[in-house]
């Protein structure tokens, strides 16, 4: 920090040593270089404003003016292009809002008839398995009476030999018969 105050203090007093010499060599009008120079730094400098003034600024300011109207445009067409892009969106939103809302109802529709198609079939199965059953109960009902029938005159010889064994007489046929249907009848009914 010392440094650099040091040195701003020492450039600072150069233009004064050169003045203690005399006068700066710029400012020293007696020299002719001097005044002509001057005359030169007016006209270069009063060339440079009228060129600037006439021509340069003008044609910066035209420059300008087009890049703020290409700015104006771009800006305009920025903002249509966000209020079609919104307009996009919200038909989008609702297409999509109509589409859901229908495949929703499609499938509540097909739910239904898959419901109504699942139930038709289940009371058709089961209507045929209660066919079936009822079929099946017949013929063994069928079975039963036939399998009875035919246990009938094997129960018989069999009733007549063991009461011949043991009470040593022939039962009566008119006796053993009803008794045979009658435990006949009770087992077909259990």
């Amino acid at each position: 920090m010392i440094r650099r105050t040091a040195f701003a203090l020492a450039l600072s007093m150069v233009p004064a040593a050169a003045m203690a010499e005399g006068t700066m060599p710029q400012m020293d009008f007696q020299n002719p270089l001097t005044a002509s120079q001057v005359v030169w730094m007016a006209v270069i400098l009063v060339v440079l404003y009228l060129t600037l003034s006439r021509w340069g600024l003008p044609q910066i300011g035209s420059v300008l003016e087009n890049r703020e109207r290409q700015i104006a445009r771009d800006l305009e067409a920025a903002h249509a292009a966000k209020a079609a892009a919104d307009r996009a969106v919200a038909e989008l939103n609702a297409t999509m809002k109509q589409a859901r809302d229908k495949a929703q109802a499609d499938i509540a529709k097909a739910e239904v008839e898959s419901k109504a198609k699942a139930f038709a079939d289940a009371k058709v199965l089961n209507d045929k398995l209660d066919a079936q059953l009822a079929y099946s109960e017949n013929q063994i009902s069928e079975a039963r009476i036939a399998a009875l029938a035919a246990i009938k005159p094997v129960a018989a010889d069999v009733a007549t030999t063991l009461m011949a064994r043991l009470t040593g007489k022939t039962p009566d046929e008119a006796t053993l018969t009803p008794e045979i249907d009658a435990a006949l009848l009770a087992r077909q009914a259990a």
